[in-house]
């Protein structure tokens, strides 16, 4: 699925597994426009890093934009200067991993001025087995908090609703529920659901009469090797 606009932010809670989408999203948006950068904006999960796979970027000329090396692992709120760069130059499409809950979107409000001008998507990733947000109270708070703390304003939800390798279509669908029912109090679109790649055979009769986007799992616990 192609981005509608050239800046797309990731926003969700904890585990809500923004950063696989990120770098599905810009491998496919590779497919389509010649200058991709991903911004590694998530400065607190430190397990899911998507400059953890940055060779893969490298091998698909995707520009990674991240603190240096040596700070890589430091998970300490370093956030590059890189990104005006390229915020700024209209030939990039530019996907921006942001960190989980409002403490990680307060990476995101020091942007404010660039936000006004440029106005990017922000895109709100749901797990709905995740804890705060498994139900339309926790997730309509979430979202509250979220836009407080970057100063942007939630203009899409996607559904990524899983349990890693043990994600069930009973699971997807629970919660398109749940996404579906938070699109209509809030007002905010729900774009589409995700579904890993590994389901797609299951997710044929789903997929004919939903939005959806099938992913490659990329990041892996660290209990799985």
């Amino acid at each position: 699925m192609e981005l509608n606009k050239r800046i797309t932010i990731l926003t969700g809670h904890f585990g809500s597994g923004k950063t696989e989408i990120a770098i599905n999203l810009a491998l496919n948006e590779k497919k389509l426009h010649n200058k991709i950068a991903i911004n590694d904006l998530d400065i607190i999960n430190p397990y899911f890093r998507s400059r953890d796979i940055s060779n893969i970027f490298e091998q698909q000329d995707i520009e990674l934009i991240s603190p240096a090396t040596r700070l890589a692992t430091s998970d300490l709120p370093i956030v590059s200067g890189e990104i005006y760069r390229v915020l700024h130059d209209y030939r990039y499409r530019v996907i921006i991993d942001a960190g989980g809950d409002n403490d990680g979107a307060r990476a995101l409000g020091q942007y404010y001025h660039e936000w006004k001008e440029l106005k990017p998507e922000l895109v709100f990733v749901l797990n709905a087995n995740r804890p705060y947000v498994s139900t339309l109270e926790g997730a309509r708070y979430t979202i509250e908090q979220i836009e407080k703390a970057a100063r942007l304003r939630v203009t899409g939800i996607l559904n990524n609703s899983n349990i890693g390798s043990e994600t069930t279509m009973d699971d997807i669908r629970n919660g398109y529920e749940l996404s579906s029912k938070l699109s209509n109090l809030l007002s905010i679109p729900l774009l589409y659901t995700t579904i890993s790649v590994d389901l797609k055979d299951e997710a044929n009769c789903f997929a004919k009469s939903h939005q959806v986007m099938f992913i490659k799992r990329f990041m892996k616990l660290p209990w799985e090797g």
